[in-house]
């Protein structure tokens, strides 16, 4: 039995490091062990709550479960509602971990019906976009794509439909929904909602507090923090949903293996600092990029004359690591804006030329070289995911790339 504090009794920062602890007993652990089974002693009748074998339950994955849950709870619900009903918006919140973030996407993708409607946004993470085509193309779903900032889109596409993914931020453009505005839209039409809240992180936002029914997380990215675990990861406040994506979990396979989920715990652990650290040099280079000869545009939320600016300022409790940069083209110059931004890339020696985001070293890459990519994201758009090294450091480093 691990111990995890009442939701609001704590800041985030403190909930990170505090919960999913075991239980305190003197000469007991402080950190949870690596339970390395694959079934548990059982007899007679399973109950729900037994663990029997571990594809259906397991109790590597509950101190991580148990800290997400509190970190996205964010106060707003309580342990449960007097009448003893363990849903809707006074209920406790609950993680549920996945083997990637692609298998919780797979999840909630699976929430439509054949024949459905599925409003999502024109940029968003590319793999689950092929995949949203894909479930298209088999079963008859109709796919709404909507430009997420533009509130009256969004709420038009909401007519009809069965579940509306969000990304606020999107993946790779930066742009911010109004959370409150599409989210309040979407019950009030009686449509489904989920947030990818990988890019803010609960400590940048909960969407469960501006009414969302389901918080995605690619646990590979923020909460994990080392670029070392694949993991993805839902939250809920509906129990009997929680009951639905678990049990996908479990008949689909999509299960986490026990190192994984400690080690994702103990990233978890200095999330606020690492976050905290990588949104304040992004926020600096975001402001030197835009000042720099070599640069044509620059997307971040913090910067006051992008589009997101003053929504993420209302919103969230940060302006988040990712920044896009597109270079500007060299007069005269032969080469093409995809060959340009290539070009930068190759030129770091200290940014790592990779695909991921959200870990202790910075990355950066240009987007459109997946061919799955969004046809609107531009061709010399480099997605940056800053990290914790010193903020001249990484300055020293993009600022030589770019005038090389």
């Amino acid at each position: 039995m691990s111990t995890t504090p009442e939701p609001g009794t704590l800041a985030p920062a403190t909930i990170a490091v505090a919960a999913g602890r075991p239980a305190r007993a003197q000469g007991g652990h402080v950190n949870p062990s690596v339970p390395m089974n694959s079934t548990y002693v059982s007899r007679g009748v399973v109950t729900p709550d037994e663990l029997s074998y571990a594809r259906g339950d397991n109790d590597a994955w509950h101190p991580f479960e148990e800290a997400l849950a509190a970190l996205e709870d964010g106060g707003a619900g309580t342990a449960r509602r007097a009448d003893g009903d363990a849903s809707g918006p006074d209920a406790a919140a609950t993680a549920i971990l996945f083997s990637s973030g692609m298998a919780a996407i797979a999840a909630i993708f699976s929430l439509v019906p054949d024949g459905g409607t599925l409003v999502l946004p024109r940029h968003a993470y590319q793999a689950g976009m092929v995949l949203a085509r894909q479930i298209s193309e088999r079963h008859g779903v109709t796919l709404r794509y909507v430009d997420i900032a533009d509130t009256d889109a969004v709420v038009a596409a909401l007519d009809g439909a069965d579940l509306l993914l969000v990304e606020s931020p999107t993946n790779p453009m930066l742009e911010v929904a109004d959370l409150p505005a599409v989210l309040g839209a979407a019950r009030a039409a009686g449509v489904r909602s989920v947030v990818d809240n990988t890019f803010a992180t609960p400590l940048g936002q909960r969407p469960l507090v501006h009414g969302a029914d389901v918080v995605l997380h690619s646990v590979t990215k923020y909460l994990a923090g080392h670029s070392d675990v694949v993991l993805g990861a839902l939250v809920t406040r509906d129990a009997a949903l929680a009951a639905t994506l678990r049990d996908h979990r479990t008949l689909h396979g999509a299960i986490a293996g026990p190192f994984e989920a400690w080690l994702a715990l103990r990233g978890l652990r200095t999330l606020a600092l690492r976050f905290e650290r990588a949104q304040a040099t992004a926020a600096e280079l975001a402001r030197r990029l835009a000042d720099h000869p070599e640069v044509a545009e620059v997307r971040h939320p913090s910067l006051p004359g992008d589009p997101g600016h003053e929504r993420a300022k209302a919103q969230m409790t940060g302006f988040g690591a990712i920044i896009g940069v597109r270079p500007r083209p060299r007069p005269g110059g032969a080469d093409d804006a995809a060959a340009r931004a290539d070009a930068v890339v190759d030129a770091v020696r200290l940014w790592l030329p990779a695909t991921s985001l959200g870990g202790v070293e910075s990355m950066l890459e240009r987007r459109r070289r997946w061919g799955t990519e969004a046809t609107t994201v531009p061709e010399d758009l480099l997605r940056l995911s800053v990290g914790i090294e010193d903020v001249e450091d990484l300055w020293a480093d993009l600022d030589r790339a770019l005038r090389a």
